[in-house]
């Protein structure tokens, strides 16, 4: 449906980019389709984790959809930009941790969902790239700001600027994949994954999300409080009653 699909076993929920035959480029209908699911998606408290796959053999994504823009004014172009960001913001701030399962090409707003994600699993024929300059435009899913978070200053810089395209050996040392499988098992892996978190207790596996993320661009001090406060969520709740006593009467926690 516009080109996102949704998959649902048990609390994982797969978010699948699902336009093989554009190479998942991205267009407003797809952005449109994608910023909607990550509302109900996030909305759920049922769902424990998120796995961001794509469908096809050739490409994670390959960006915005250039044929699309082709025929754009610049008035299209501008009144086009909401509907991506709240496409990227959409994933990017998804309460639930985020699994982007990537194989082939990862180019533009491709990379960009995966940065977004929490975690990358790349296959051996992952190829990274933020070729936005190569086009006139500047990364705008997140690029500048998350390669910058991610692989630090120097390496942002050499891919925003440079524009060139990294391979998975480049990509793991760069540290844009994080697991590196063989070719076809990304979305397997993921999976796996994505299953592992879902078992833990999703209070604090969220709160600790929240911690992660706005601890980021702060100070220690108060990342520290932001810990303070994930670890009061999580010990206040039902859970960790619940965890604790599973433990000990060693059995499967049954979350609320």
């Amino acid at each position: 449906m516009d080109g996102v699909s949704v998959v649902r076993d048990g609390h994982v929920v797969e978010i699948v980019l699902d336009r093989a035959e554009a190479l998942n480029a991205l267009s407003t209908a797809m952005a449109r389709r994608l910023a909607a699911v990550c509302r109900e998606v996030g909305d759920d408290p049922s769902a424990r984790a998120v796995v961001l796959s794509a469908a096809g053999e050739k490409a994670f994504c390959v960006g915005a959809d250039l044929k699309e823009r082709n025929g754009m004014t610049d008035a299209e172009i501008f009144a086009q930009r909401p509907v991506f960001r709240a496409a990227f913001g959409g994933v990017l701030g998804l309460p639930q941790p985020v699994i982007a399962a990537v194989h082939g090409y990862a180019l533009g707003g491709g990379c960009e969902f995966a940065l977004s994600a929490d975690m990358i699993v790349a296959d051996e024929t992952a190829v990274f790239g933020l070729p936005e300059v190569g086009v006139g435009l500047v990364p705008g899913g997140g690029g500048t700001q998350l390669a910058l978070r991610r692989l630090g200053p120097g390496r942002a810089a050499d891919l925003v600027f440079t524009g060139r395209r990294v391979k998975i050996d480049e990509a793991v040392a760069y540290g844009l994949a994080d697991r590196r499988v063989a070719a076809g098992t990304a979305r397997e892996e993921a999976l796996a994954i994505a299953g592992q978190i879902a078992r833990n207790s999703p209070t604090a596996v969220r709160a600790a999300k929240r911690a992660m993320r706005l601890g980021g661009g702060v100070g220690l001090d108060a990342a520290l409080d932001l810990e303070e406060n994930a670890w009061r969520t999580a010990a206040g709740s039902p859970d960790r009653r619940e965890g604790i006593a599973a433990f000990n009467e060693k059995r499967t926690p049954n979350w609320s």
